[in-house]
């Protein structure tokens, strides 16, 4: 009996001290840009960044938008997906088209891609975010 308690107790602990993440780039903020004069150029296009996790003991899915994860532990990444995936797309750009220090760039046409790998004692979750830069001329 008191094996089965402590055993109890401990699948609830790591329950309990499992983690969770869930991440979106959903943006409150509305901003006309009118594109009706030619005040702009197209820099980049399909310029694209990455990131992953990896979790044990959990599962991952994702609802377009968003991807979600519950597991017990993290053991690759940092679970920022989305974050490190525009950091990713802006270095990225940056090596073809040099600083974008005190230029005036906007994404279009973004697009997020996820894979994830679901085996139970193991789950990978990558996600991907595909754009095209324009930059302001005036």
């Amino acid at each position: 009996m008191k094996n089965t308690i402590v055993g109890v107790a401990i699948i609830t602990a790591l329950f309990i001290s499992g983690c969770t993440t869930s991440g979106a780039f959903l943006s409150g903020n509305q901003t006309q840009v009118n594109l009706e004069r030619a005040n702009y150029n197209i820099t980049a296009t399909n310029v694209s960044g990455y990131s992953e996790s990896a979790y044990v003991l959990g599962f991952s899915y994702s609802t377009g938008f968003t991807t979600n994860t519950f597991a017990i532990g993290r053991v690759e990444g940092t679970g920022m997906l989305y974050k490190e995936a525009l950091e990713d797309l802006w270095i990225n750009y940056e090596k073809d088209n040099g600083t974008i220090d005190g230029k005036r760039l906007a994404l279009t046409n973004v697009r997020y891609d996820t894979d994830i790998l679901n085996l139970f004692i193991y789950s990978k979750v990558m996600v991907g975010v595909r754009a095209d830069i324009i930059e302001f001329t005036d």
